[in-house]
């Protein structure tokens, strides 16, 4: 996958975020889960993207 599709990608989520964030009300504590579910999710399709995920898999013994 190409640096810039992954990039294009992290500032969609990081705007859509924001969005959410700055004019969807909410309770302080929902948000917070939120941001951290997001976080995580991008975490992992990051690990995914550049193949550690994959790389651990094969670590089976």
């Amino acid at each position: 996958m190409p640096i810039l599709t992954i990039l294009i990608v992290l500032i969609v989520v990081g705007i859509i975020l924001w969005l959410v964030n700055t004019y969807i009300p909410m309770d302080r504590k929902i948000k917070n889960i939120l941001n951290v579910v997001v976080v995580i999710v991008v975490v992992i399709w990051l690990l995914k993207v550049f193949g550690v995920l994959s790389s651990l898999n094969n670590l089976h013994t």
